[in-house]
């Protein structure tokens, strides 16, 4: 069985995910990790982001694997390089890249063939895995979602300001929503989770009632 998450930025999505993967004992596929290595290996190979084509050729040479909660880039474990705000700021760049999300998409339906799956990401449900059995597509508030990554990069030592992360939530959200291949929007058969004001504990219990529901029928 596969259970896709989507949804945008800082909507709780990999938190979530993986805390519903060890619930149920499915696997986890975190595939915004799998674009931000892809970036990060653009980053390091100091490629020049308007020649899509090259990017497209080093995603296509590069090795990444996932295991859980941990992505490998060429035999590195690059799980904490990968969450860098430099990272954030180029990964539209390996997103927004038609022959880029071709290959990925591609390896993670391998990736996910004949497992019991939790995949997270902004097409899981749309592009990747249009026939999965639950689809779920969480959402929060910009302020709401904006503080929580300002959580997670001053956990990091990170020097951000709130109004700096929500500036630059509110361009991801542009971008991803006019995004020509794998935009974000919710799959038509997917079921809505908004979770402002609710803990951690509390949206993975909603999100596993589903599930469960989901598998009984």
């Amino acid at each position: 069985m596969i259970i896709t998450i989507d949804g945008p930025a800082g909507a709780g999505k990999s938190s979530v995910a993986k805390l519903l993967a060890r619930r149920l004992g499915f696997r986890f596929l975190d595939t915004g990790a799998m674009y931000r290595a892809v970036a990060l290996s653009g980053m390091r190979e100091g490629l020049d982001w308007d020649r899509p084509g090259d990017l497209a050729e080093l995603a296509g040479r590069i090795e990444l694997r996932v295991e859980g909660e941990r992505i490998f880039l060429d035999g590195e474990d690059v799980s904490a390089a990968v969450r860098a705000t430099e990272v954030t700021a180029v990964t539209r760049y390996a997103a927004d890249n038609p022959a880029v999300r071709a290959q990925l998409v591609a390896l993670q339906r391998r990736a996910a063939a004949g497992q019991n799956i939790v995949s997270e990401g902004r097409d899981q449900g749309t592009v990747a895995f249009p026939d999965a059995e639950c689809k779920i597509f969480l959402t929060a508030g910009p302020e709401e979602r904006a503080r929580r990554r300002l959580n997670e990069l001053l956990a990091k030592n990170e020097p951000v300001t709130l109004e700096q992360v929500l500036a630059a939530q509110n361009r991801r959200d542009r971008e991803d929503a006019g995004r020509r291949v794998g935009p974000l929007l919710p799959a038509t058969d997917a079921v809505e989770v908004p979770t402002d004001g609710l803990s951690l504990e509390e949206v993975v219990a909603k999100l596993e009632a589903i599930a469960r529901e989901k598998m009984r029928n």
